[in-house]
């Protein structure tokens, strides 16, 4: 078992319980400075303003990184993330809050690093894998994050943040004197090229990453519409409350955790990663497909079994596509891919919930409807991608 990837795995789980430890509070916190009926809007504007500054920031920090090294990348990374968090916790205005998002925005390149730290520490044969144990890692700590922030914030609603900030802070001390350096110098870019930095320059380029990143926006696409729509679409189609929904996300994360750790390392000693990632896709629009029935057909059981569908199809695509797509450059191109995928999915999140609010709005079937299009269309992107490579 390889010591760096379990230290890796540890401060993985730090900082989902990180993230996670302020989600409940953060309603209350924003209702401090806006009145009742403009808190969504102010959290979705938090929200919005995180996702560009990481849409913008991601890349370049994975190319940082791949010129300096992960180590130090990482490190500043969740520097940031401990900045923004106190500033959350000391508030006193509602600019402060959008300063500490901004911060931990622009410098949210800590995924794509450990993305690439992986990739540059395990073979190709094992990548899928470890990703796997990354979502799993991490999908454990989302589910125990939200409960110890339950707890704090019974004690004070900045408590939880100053917590956040600690965990972060500790993952800091774990990577700075535990966790080697993954690229050595001499595979290291020697150069920054400028125009490499957009975002989507890859797309204009290579033929290979370009198919696999434009797989990688539609899965995103269709699954953020799940994401971000659910817990309305359970609270308008069938009234539920806080504490059904809240039961019914303990089982999507359960099955996201179980998918990544059990079901897909158990399918790939007997199928191929193309027929295992093809199972995940089918799953998830058939899980979005059962959410259009029970607009019809009002059934828990229905419900129930579209969560497993879509966060077990997530769960076994997602560790393979990120593996596909490393494996698709050199160590010395794995930041900047990284990056750049990062960045994809944080313009997913900004431009989806615009788009899937407005169409919500006039029927929610429809909403659906379009989000299983979105996964058939990726099915047929990603068999087009391995004939795409059969003929390079």
């Amino acid at each position: 078992m390889n010591v760096r990837l379990l230290i890796l795995l540890g401060i993985i789980l730090m900082n989902a319980v990180g993230m996670s430890v302020v989600l409940p509070l953060l309603p209350f916190l924003v209702g401090k400075y806006l009145p009742v009926q403009q808190v969504a809007l102010g959290m979705s504007a938090l929200m919005s303003v995180f996702a560009v500054c990481t849409f913008i920031a991601s890349p370049i920090l994975g190319a940082l990184s791949d010129r300096y090294g992960r180590r130090k990348i990482l490190i500043i990374s969740l520097l940031g993330s401990v900045t923004g968090y106190v500033l959350f916790g000391i508030g006193g205005a509602l600019w402060i809050l959008f300063l500490g998002r901004i911060i931990d925005g622009l410098t949210a390149g800590n995924i794509s690093t450990l993305f690439a730290y992986v990739s540059d520490s395990t073979s190709p044969e094992e990548r899928t894998k470890w990703f796997g144990y990354m979502g799993s890692v991490m999908g454990v700590g989302l589910l125990a994050g939200p409960a110890l922030g339950g707890l704090l914030g019974a004690i004070s609603w900045s408590l939880p943040f100053f917590v956040t900030a600690g965990i972060i802070f500790l993952s800091c001390l774990a990577v700075y004197y535990w966790l080697p350096e993954s690229l050595p110098a001499q595979k290291r870019t020697t150069q920054l090229n400028i125009a490499s930095l957009n975002v989507f320059a890859h797309l204009k380029g290579f033929k290979e990453i370009r198919i696999l990143l434009i797989l990688g926006v539609l899965f995103y696409a269709g699954l953020e519409i799940f994401q971000f729509n659910f817990t309305i679409f359970l609270k308008d189609i069938y009234k539920w409350g806080p504490t059904y929904i809240g039961a019914l996300l303990t089982l999507a994360g359960a099955c996201d955790i179980l998918s990544r750790a059990l079901l897909l390392p158990c399918l790939l000693k007997r199928l191929s990663e193309r027929t295992t990632a093809n199972i995940g896709l089918f799953a998830l629009a058939t899980g979005l497909a059962l959410i259009i029935v029970s607009v019809f057909l009002s059934s828990v059981l229905v419900i129930a079994l579209a969560v497993i569908c879509i966060l077990a199809g997530e769960g076994l695509f997602d560790p393979i596509y990120n593996s596909r797509l490393s494996q698709s450059v050199d160590e010395s191109e794995q930041g900047k891919l990284q990056g750049v995928n990062q960045s994809l999915q944080a313009c997913t999140r900004i431009l989806i919930p615009l788009g899937a609010a407005t169409i919500y709005y006039y029927s929610p079937s429809a909403l659906y409807v379009m989000a299983t299009l979105i996964i058939i269309l990726s099915i047929i992107i990603h068999e087009k991608s391995f004939s795409h490579r059969r003929h390079r």
